[in-house]
Parts: structure tokens; C-alpha cells; sequence
């Protein structure tokens, strides 16, 4: 049954991965480059890409709770977990490296989908009104990709720091 439950917790928590980071990958690196290059216009290309993070950001929601609920069952019983608090070893520094850059990741994409996407389009609706407005959502929305920029990276050393406490 142990067996079980790992396997089944290991699987979950790298599919929630892959869907979080790897969308972020997919949105960076392929669909706005491609939808800059190949659609007319940037509202198009806005309303493109709104649609994108409508579809794409329930699923990092759900990722997100699968990696809470599957972390601390891996490390019930995962070979490596000790207790926490024990620093003489090296996983526990390595782990608390990770979670760090993970709550940094969370807290970005939540800030992003709560507050600043929210606050862009009320303020996109009122840009026509007021030229001062326009460039204030330009800032916001400039923002708001560096922010994805930021989670990316953090992304890519959360898996680094899971394939140094791999390799141990």
C-alpha cells in the first residue's frame, strides 16, 4: 500500500509540475512569441493571450493544491525526509531552499491572477477616457509579464534544486 501511495503521490506531484512550469514555458517561450509574430495586431494578440491565462490558470490553481496536498505525503514517505527541524543533514537546508522558491512562485501567480490582472482590466476599460490611463496600463501589463518572467525562473530552480536533492 505504501508503494501505492508513493508512486501514485510521485506522479501527481510531477503532472501538477509539468502543467504549472511547463505552462509557463509553453506561454513565454512559444505561444507569445508565435502569436507576436503571426496575429496583426496587439489586441489581438492581448485578447489571444487573455484567453490562454483563462484556460491555463484553473489548472495551476489545481497544480498548485496537488503539490500542497502530494509534498508532505512524499515526504512522509519518502526515504530521505527527517525531521525538519534537523539541519545537520543535508536534505533539510536543500528542501527549505526549494519550499522557499515555491511560496515565492505562489504568492507571484496568485498576486498576478488576484490583484494586478484585475486592476489591468478595470483600468483598460477607463484607458479610452484618459490618455494617462493607457500608459498606466502599459506599466501594469509590463509588470505583470515580468512577473511571469520572474516565475519562470524561480520554476527552473525549483527543478534544479529537486535534481540536486535527487542526486544525494
Amino acid at each position: 500500500m505504501k508503494l501505492l501511495i508513493l508512486s501514485l503521490s510521485h506522479f501527481l506531484h510531477l503532472l501538477a509540475t509539468v502543467v504549472w512550469i511547463g505552462g509557463i514555458f509553453m506561454v513565454l517561450l512559444v505561444i507569445l512569441p508565435g502569436a507576436k509574430t503571426s496575429l496583426e495586431s496587439p489586441p489581438v494578440t492581448a485578447k489571444l493571450m487573455k484567453e490562454i491565462t483563462r484556460r491555463l490558470t484553473p489548472m495551476v490553481n489545481v497544480s498548485i493544491l496537488v503539490l500542497i496536498i502530494t509534498g508532505p505525503i512524499l515526504g512522509h514517505y519518502g526515504k530521505n525526509m527527517t525531521n525538519p527541524l534537523e539541519f545537520y543533514n543535508h536534505w533539510t537546508p536543500i528542501m527549505g531552499v526549494k519550499h522557499l522558491l515555491v511560496v515565492s512562485m505562489v504568492v507571484i501567480h496568485f498576486y498576478r491572477g488576484w490583484f494586478l490582472t484585475p486592476k489591468i482590466g478595470r483600468l483598460s476599460v477607463q484607458a479610452g477616457e484618459t490618455p494617462s490611463l493607457s500608459s498606466r496600463v502599459a506599466r501594469l501589463q509590463k509588470l505583470s509579464l515580468n512577473l511571469v518572467k520572474a516565475n519562470f525562473a524561480l520554476g527552473i530552480m525549483v527543478l534544479l534544486v529537486t535534481a540536486v536533492l535527487m542526486s544525494k
